[in-house]
């Protein structure tokens, strides 16, 4: 490592649990994030921030006016332009020295089987249910961490799904596919834009952590925030034997 790099990670090469081999694990990682909205923007900047070597971003949106309450990653100036290119361009006037790669395309599942097999975690910052079970599905068949967060009006959730434990559910083992689950959009509802905000940076927290395997993580626990009380909640989630996405894992010993 660099003087340049010890000097910019300081303040994480500080901490005990982290130090220089937790950064340097963190700088030769790769993280994939699905959507650079409001959950994506602070996720990307703190990424960007914290040295990840290699951040890949999904996202086939343009930037509009009624996305700058929230998305904090863009700017009135590139109202118009690709999100994709917008966030990258916020992350590089933080750190130019990370390589970002930017797919303007819609999340399907060729291109979740190519782009997941090659990253270390993936942050899913989506906003539909059917983008997040096929980010699940990629994640489940590559054995990649997943850190998966949601939001809408003043309500937020977070979870990691880790298949890598076999104890640990994935996202289809609580929220199933062929579950009828109405579909809220903050255009139609609103949200508040701290919540995404407090949702975004719980997923890059805990998506550092596991780049720099330090722990615990949040698999096997959901996580939700209710910000209308500034309050979180947290529940144990279980493995579902017979889910159709990772039902087919070994049991835990």
């Amino acid at each position: 490592m660099e003087d340049q790099d010890l000097l910019r990670y300081s303040r994480h090469i500080l901490l005990e649990e982290f130090g220089i081999d937790g950064q340097a694990r963190v700088s030769a990682g790769h993280a994939l994030v699905i959507g650079a909205g409001g959950l994506g923007s602070p996720a990307l900047l703190y990424l960007a921030a914290a040295g990840v070597g290699r951040i890949s971003l999904v996202d086939d949106d343009d930037l509009d006016l009624t996305n700058l309450q929230r998305q904090i990653a863009h700017a009135t100036a590139r109202v118009g332009m690709p999100k994709v290119e917008s966030a990258a361009e916020a992350m590089r006037a933080i750190n130019p020295d990370i390589q970002i790669e930017t797919h303007r395309l819609r999340a399907d599942a060729e291109l979740l089987d190519r782009l997941v097999a090659d990253a270390d975690v993936v942050l899913d910052c989506c906003d539909n249910f059917a983008t997040r079970q096929a980010v699940n599905r990629a994640c489940v068949a590559h054995g990649k961490p997943l850190v998966a967060g949601a939001a809408i009006r003043f309500d937020g959730q977070l979870s990691v799904y880790d298949t890598r434990d076999p104890a640990s559910p994935c996202y289809a083992c609580l929220f199933p596919p062929e579950a009828e689950f109405e579909e809220t959009r903050c255009a139609v509802l609103g949200v508040f834009a701290p919540v995404v905000g407090t949702i975004g940076t719980l997923q890059a927290s805990e998506a550092l952590k596991l780049l720099a395997g330090i722990g615990p993580s949040l698999a096997g626990r959901l996580l939700m925030f209710d910000g209308r009380r500034t309050a979180f909640d947290s529940l144990g989630v279980a493995r579902d034997p017979g889910c159709g996405v990772c039902g087919h894992r070994p049991p835990p010993s």
